[in-house]
C-alpha cells in the first residue's frame, strides 16, 4: 500500500542532502521523495513502513523526527486561533486555582477558631 511519510531532518549543507538522498535511493519500495534543506522536510513516498523509513533516514546520523502533524495539516491561519484558546484555557485554570486558593483562606479562619473553642470551654 502506497503511503506518504513525512520526517524532520537536521541538515545542514549539500553533503547532508546527500546523504540523505543516496540512502533513500536504495531504499526499497521508495517511488520518490523529496529533500527540503532550508524546511529540513524529508517527504517519502511508496510502499513503505514509516519506522523503517525513519531508521534508514537516521543511519546518515542526523537527527530524525517525525514532521509534527499539526504543522503539516493546518495551515498557519488556523493554527493561530487555537494558540489563543489555549491561553483562554490556561486562563480559566488559573482562575479555578485562584478560587481554591480562596476557598482555603475562608476555611482556614473557621479550623482556628475551632481550634480556639475548646480550649475556652
Amino acid at each position: 500500500m502506497a503511503q506518504t511519510v513525512v520526517l524532520k531532518v537536521g541538515m545542514s549543507c549539500q553533503g547532508c542532502v546527500g546523504a540523505v538522498n543516496r540512502v533513500l535511493g536504495k531504499m526499497e519500495g521508495v517511488e520518490s521523495f523529496d529533500i527540503d534543506i532550508k524546511e529540513q522536510k524529508v517527504t517519502v513516498k511508496g510502499n513503505v513502513e514509516p519506522e523503517a523509513v525513519f531508521q534508514t533516514v537516521s543511519k546518515t546520523g542526523k537527527k530524525t523526527s517525525y514532521w509534527p502533524v499539526d504543522a503539516e495539516t493546518e495551515p498557519k491561519a488556523e493554527a493561530e486561533p487555537k494558540a489563543e484558546a489555549v491561553t483562554e484555557t490556561k486562563t480559566e485554570a488559573e482562575t479555578k486555582t485562584e478560587a481554591k486558593v480562596d476557598a482555603k483562606a475562608d476555611v482556614e479562619p473557621k479550623a482556628a477558631e475551632a481550634e480556639t473553642k475548646p480550649s475556652q470551654v
